[in-house]
């Protein structure tokens, strides 16, 4: 079994579920419903901003009105200062333009207000969803993590709920302050020239029309978008994790050409959707110059014949103005909402993924078990229709140390998968202490199991946290109680802060067999009744490999362990070997009996020694 970190395509491997660019959002109206049900736990905070956004809109749609009251009082002053009879109240004008700077200020304070409460709205959306998503992380069968990269995973959790929040923080406020700008507008507009009004409404079908057009042609891009930024982090952090491994066997070359492959997708996709999104504003700026044209001849007309005074020509125009901003806003939005939809369908599609049976109903306990494993005619394959165990069978005691050797692809790692309910058998059952693994709670029954891999895995922290991780609740003196058993103490006190010293985020600052005593040492802590070893004694000095072989022994003493082993001489000692080939067991006994048969076991034993010999 090698540990998660390690479990990566090669640096040249494809990403698996790559999909075409021009592939579109599957269920825009579900997601968003879903979406929903997540905004409806703030339903109070929400309401409070539509009504601040609204009150913003509202004051702000009042100003155009005063400030042509304002131009039409200026104007028939000059009239009236030219023609004698009058002049301009400049006390009037005052009043009017102080009243209006309140009302501005106001409306701008509406709108702070409404923007802090959407953020805290968005950004509390986006914690419940990154919170679902690393708990959905542990409920997920392993077989969904083995088809898909590091980076397409971790994609969900940063880029897609990244652009949920950024789209959710700006196309709420904006589709409410459009909805009432517009409403609001159309009455003032109403309220000046009912004509008029006519004439600017007659060119909204044709903005209607080349929006939607753009919406609908750009989406398809938003999704191939947030799809392939997927596939470019997880080459990016597979190539990054192996650069050594990348320019040991000179694929420098080949990496950057499927990166560029990736990477030039994600630009096709990440350019049209911005493109067309960028389209947006020149159309309605275009359409918006056109009726401004018409509506400045058709107001004056009406002028000349004392329809309407200058300052509502003044005002009309500057409704018009507000009337076309709001409709490119909410053009702007439903292009938003693509790009919203895109990444939340990846994310609701990650918490819709099946989940494993964490509890059963009545769940069998550990506390008095033993560690008497058998497994009664076990068949299993990793898709159904291809088996590759057929039917194992073996009753291991308590205590007692199982080999489990074969050549690569054997079954070996597969049937440790299967005692620990990574995945279940498709046929037969596996029994701990006469019970069925499936009636216990998951993670119950890995607390029976200690683990120390081939691949180790430690994280970026101290060595006294790592150690600890076996046993969180355990003492400083436990720890270090562990570390000598492991034969660990001695190299950690020679480290610069001992137990303290921090590891690297790849625990490059320690040897690999020191790595290996660390997690023995874990291990130990653990005190779990059975374990899972995979000989990791191949890649250190003749040395080294004695302590690690003394600590596994203080580990396995008294408890029931199950050994993949590599090196046949390493497991001579014991009490049960059990030999796997193309997935079944066509041999089992001790070391003695099984060389006495002179079969399979034999077979391999000699090849090693005579390899040994020849070098």
């Amino acid at each position: 079994m090698s540990n998660p970190k390690t479990q990566r395509r090669g640096p040249m491997g494809h990403g698996p579920g790559a999909m075409g660019a021009g592939e579109k959002a599957k269920d825009f109206k579900g997601t968003m419903k879903t979406l929903l049900s997540y905004l409806g736990k703030y339903r109070f905070a929400i309401i409070l901003v539509v009504v601040f956004a609204i009150g913003s809109a509202a004051f702000s749609i009042i100003g155009p009105k005063l400030l042509g009251n304002a131009t039409t009082e200026i104007f028939e002053g000059l009239i009236g200062k030219i023609t004698g009879q009058g002049g301009i109240d400049f006390g009037v004008i005052g009043s009017t333009l102080i009243f209006l700077l309140f009302l501005y200020a106001v409306s701008a304070i509406f709108s702070f207000i409404q923007g802090i409460l959407m953020t805290n709205v968005s950004q509390k959306v986006s914690y419940q969803l990154r919170k679902a998503l690393s708990e959905k992380i542990h409920r997920i069968p392993m077989k969904y993590f083995d088809g898909k990269t590091h980076g397409e995973v971790l994609s969900r959790v940063t880029n897609d709920i990244d652009t949920l929040s950024q789209s959710l923080n700006q196309s709420m406020t904006q589709v409410i302050t459009s909805i009432t700008t517009v409403i609001g507008v159309l009455i003032m507009m109403f309220s000046i020239s009912w004509l008029m009004t006519l004439v600017a409404l007659l060119i909204l079908p044709l903005s209607l029309f080349l929006v939607a057009g753009v919406v609908k042609k750009s989406q398809k891009y938003f999704q191939a978008q947030q799809e392939y930024l997927g596939h470019v982090n997880g080459q990016v952090e597979e190539v990054y994790g192996g650069h050594s491994i990348v320019r040991a066997f000179n694929r420098e070359e080949e990496v950057v050409k499927e990166f560029n492959q990736y990477n030039n997708t994600l630009y096709e996709s990440a350019w049209k959707s911005q493109f067309l999104s960028g389209m947006m504003m020149p159309i309605m700026t275009f359409i918006g110059n056109i009726s401004y044209v018409i509506i400045s001849i058709l107001g004056g007309y009406l002028a000349v014949k004392q329809t309407i005074t200058v300052g509502d020509i003044q005002s009309f125009i500057q409704y018009v103005r507000s009337f076309n901003q709001p409709i490119a806003q909410v053009a702007q939005v439903a292009n938003m909402l693509q790009s919203t939809a895109a990444a939340a369908e990846r994310v609701f599609e990650f918490l819709n993924e099946e989940e494993e049976d964490q509890t059963v109903a009545n769940p069998v306990h550990i506390d008095n078990l033993e560690g008497n494993v058998t497994f009664d005619h076990v068949r299993f394959g990793y898709i159904p229709e291809k088996t590759i165990i057929h039917d194992f069978s073996a009753k291991i005691e308590q205590g007692q140390k199982i080999a489990i050797v074969g050549p690569t692809g054997a079954g070996k790692t597969t049937m440790i998968k299967l005692l620990m309910r990574f995945y279940d058998v498709t046929d037969g059952a596996i029994l701990i202490d006469g019970h069925n693994v499936k009636d216990f709670n998951r993670s119950e029954l890995r607390d029976m199991f200690g683990m120390v891999l081939q691949d180790t895995w430690l994280f970026n922290g101290s060595i006294m946290e790592n150690i600890r991780y076996g046993r969180v609740e355990a003492t400083d003196e436990e720890v270090i109680a562990a570390a000598k058993s492991a034969h660990a103490h001695h190299f950690i006190k020679t480290l610069p802060a001992g137990y303290q010293m921090e590891l690297n985020e790849e625990a490059s600052n320690v040897s690999q067999g020191q790595k290996q005593l660390l997690t023995i040492a874990r291990a130990i802590l653990a005190d779990p009744k059975i374990l899972i070893l995979d000989e990791a004694t191949s890649s250190v000095d003749t040395r080294t490999e004695v302590r690690i072989q003394k600590a596994m022994d203080n580990l396995m003493r008294g408890r029931t362990s199950f050994v993949i082993a590599h090196r046949l001489s390493t497991i001579r000692d014991a009490d049960l070997i059990l030999v796997m080939k193309d997935g079944d067991i066509v041999e089992q006994g001790n070391h003695e009996q099984l060389l006495e048969k002179n079969g399979f076991y034999a077979e391999l034993y000699n090849s090693q020694f005579e390899r040994k010999e020849t070098a």
